[in-house]
């Protein structure tokens, strides 16, 4: 038998790897595309011949493999995070402020601008130079696993140039489809019959999104990176720039126009200049992209909720067309806000068919003085949600009618009432009105909250329609009859709905606290509120006080968690929760902390590299302690990071304990290792 041709085929790989990277990375290939496929077809013949040689980097692999039955989901080793918008000079001249605020005065800040590319986020995972896994953002926590449909993406190298590869890097990046790919990707759609796609942003997030490979292989998708997540290499880039050129030295595409700025009236010029190129350029924009330079200063930043404090997103004017008002509907939410919506004659705004647009309130539709047939202007706020702007009134109709805000609930009849210190106007109905019980059931049942999986939109308005469900605890009286009397619902899907409620009984304090949708408390706040209080009656008991000094609930949201737990209503419901056998009253699961130091109060001095002093103070407040602002003889321990001054001074004199960064970093993992850890004063 022949032997497998072992060098041949390392060499032909790394011939079409070459060519590869200069046709889709560097836009300058050296061979014609005929020449490329009779290279590709004799490695195929190789691979078909003498199936031992095949690699994981072989470029045959673009072509995709077996279809999937569904995505596993990925869980970020660090989260994937949004990013603060800047819709004019004003915001983005206070993010310089913070920038400069939150460093030394004597440190120069220069920044990276980047063009904003529309498309979908990825993140690539590279071990020892292979590609190893490809998620996509997902909630920015855990992403779905695409890694067979990012093999088929061209700019994507399946193997890291260079003779010495990291041994771990993550690379993120935006995937997205250029105009003239679009424009012909529709064009054969149309030649066959297929849907065409709206716009170079849902066909690329559709395509990334294909169980089917081979169907991803056949879109035009590029990968443009724009930063790191983890890194473990030799190499170890001390700005934002030098990681880019890092990366373009490993064989990504990086964005061309990404240029470095000395400050923030820099920035502002290369966002004016990218706006007058937007038009022309080869792919869809949306803003730039602002980020500090320095990593050093980017980590001591840290983050704020979802968002890091050392990047922000400076976006162009929304686009606007003119249309046609044909109707105004009332929406009711699940805290009783009624919103009013716009039906439109279907207009293409920001590469989007539009046909409904938001009316906002009661306040809005009086300043725009709306009237049956109005022709209006429709803009995409952002160039996300459709809004009218204003009312063409030359082209108003003669003894046009004037729409009016009802005076009653739209849905259920109840009063309405509009409160002195709020622009929104609400159905006092409560669960009295099924759009409020409708849309409370929604939130209920949501994967943040109860996460009843199987339980959509349209199920949830049958069984409230039908009288089957009012309130929360008669999910949990459903049965199989009743399910399977419900339209598009057999015997397997009622049984796998039903044991998804069943599972349900068993949750943790954050998501049933989310769950039960208290005006303003988020899933961050129901984390921060189940951490804080031992149990629901706790919460429920805990005065407002209290509640206002919490760290991320602030006098409003307090206010609302009060009032909620005031209303006999509310405490019926839980209670009824509790007597058909629910079980939320402690954290569980990974999510489980416990308070080891409950009763101390802790200090933070100096800057921290590892997470920004806020951070530091959440995790604190997580774990029971205290955090005060300065040091005294009560003080149970001071946090030490660099360039302390003199609260450590005070702490020494006083004999105050310290610890250091570092031991803080040994404490917290510790804790999630050992849930009665302890730290003496």
């Amino acid at each position: 038998m022949t032997a497998p041709p072992v060098q041949a085929y390392r060499a032909l790989v790394k011939e079409l790897q070459f060519h590869n990277h200069r046709y889709h990375v560097l836009d300058d290939p050296l061979i014609p595309d005929g020449e490329y496929d009779r290279k590709l077809l004799q490695l195929q013949t190789m691979e078909s011949t003498f199936p031992t040689l095949v690699d994981d980097d072989s470029p045959s692999h673009r072509v995709g493999g077996k279809p999937l039955s569904e995505f596993s989901q990925i869980s970020h080793s660090l989260p994937m995070l949004s990013l603060e918008n800047a819709f004019d000079s004003k915001a983005l001249m206070d993010f310089d402020r913070r920038v400069a605020e939150r460093t030394n005065e004597k440190e120069k800040v220069d920044y990276v601008c980047e063009p904003k590319l529309d498309g979908v986020a990825l993140s690539l995972l590279y071990r020892d130079g292979m590609l190893e896994r490809a998620a996509t953002r997902g909630d920015g926590a855990t992403g779905e696993d695409v890694t067979a449909n990012a093999r088929t993406i061209r700019s994507v190298p399946l193997r890291l140039q260079g003779d010495s590869p990291p041994n771990l890097i993550e690379v993120r990046g935006e995937v997205y489809i250029p105009h003239k790919d679009f424009d012909r990707l529709n064009s054969l759609s149309d030649k066959v019959g297929d849907k065409k796609f709206v716009n170079p942003r849902n066909a690329a997030a559709g395509s990334l999104r294909q169980l089917d490979s081979k169907i991803t292989a056949r879109r035009p998708l590029v990968m443009s990176v724009y930063g790191v997540g983890l890194l473990e290499s030799a190499v170890k880039p001390n700005t934002h720039f030098e990681t880019l050129v890092y990366l373009k030295q490993l064989g990504f595409l990086v964005n061309s126009h990404v240029t470095v700025a000395t400050d923030i009236f820099q920035c502002e010029n290369f966002y004016k200049a990218l706006a007058e190129q937007r038009a022309s350029l080869p792919y869809d924009i949306d803003g730039i992209v602002i980020k500090v330079n320095s990593l050093d200063i980017q980590r001591r930043l840290g983050t704020v909720l979802r968002s890091p404090r050392w990047a922000i997103a400076r976006k162009f004017p929304a686009q606007e067309e003119m249309t046609r008002l044909l109707a105004v509907e009332y929406q009711v939410g699940r805290t009783g806000v009624i919103t009013p919506v716009g039906r439109l004659e279907p207009v293409f705004v920001g590469g989007v068919t539009v046909r409904n647009a938001t009316l906002h309130n009661l306040d809005e539709m009086a300043r725009l003085n709306l009237c049956a047939h109005d022709t209006v202007i429709v803009r995409r706020a952002g160039d996300v949600i459709p809004k009218i702007v204003r009312v063409v009134k030359e082209y108003r109709l003669p003894n046009a009618r004037v729409i009016k805000f009802p005076q009653y609930c739209p849905v259920c009849g109840s009063d309405i009432e509009q409160l002195p210190d709020e622009a929104a106007v609400r159905c006092t109905g409560g669960m009295s009105c099924p759009a409020q019980v409708k849309q409370a059931i929604n939130h209920f049942v949501s994967r943040k909250a109860m996460n009843i999986e199987g339980l959509g939109v349209k199920l949830v308005e049958q069984l409230v329609d039908r009288g089957h469900v009012q309130s929360f605890s008669d999910l949990y009286r459903l049965d199989m009859d009743t399910l399977c009397s419900l339209e598009r619902m057999a015997k397997k899907s009622s049984d796998k709905l039903l044991k998804s409620i069943q599972a349900s009984r068993k949750t943790n304090l954050t998501k049933f606290i989310y769950a039960l949708g208290i005006r303003e408390v988020g899933e961050g706040c129901a984390q921060i509120l189940a951490s804080r209080f031992k149990s629901l009656e706790d919460l429920i008991e805990g005065p407002l006080e209290e509640l206002v000094e919490i760290g991320g609930v602030g006098p409003v949201v307090a206010r609302h968690i009060v009032d909620f737990f005031s209303e006999s209503k509310n405490i019926t419901v839980i209670n009824e929760l509790r007597a058909i056998g629910l079980k939320f009253d402690h954290v569980i699961n990974e999510e489980a902390m416990s308070r080891p130091l409950e009763g101390q109060t802790w200090v933070i001095t100096g800057n921290l590299d590892s997470m920004s002093r806020e951070d530091a103070k959440v995790a604190l407040q997580n774990l029971g302690a205290k955090v005060s602002s300065s040091v005294s003889a009560k003080t149970t321990q001071l946090l030490i990071g660099s360039n302390a001054g003199s609260k450590l001074e005070k702490a020494k004199l006083l004999e105050v304990p310290l610890m250091y960064e570092k031991e803080f970093a040994i404490l917290l993992m510790s804790q999630q290792a050992h849930p009665r850890l302890n730290v003496e004063k």
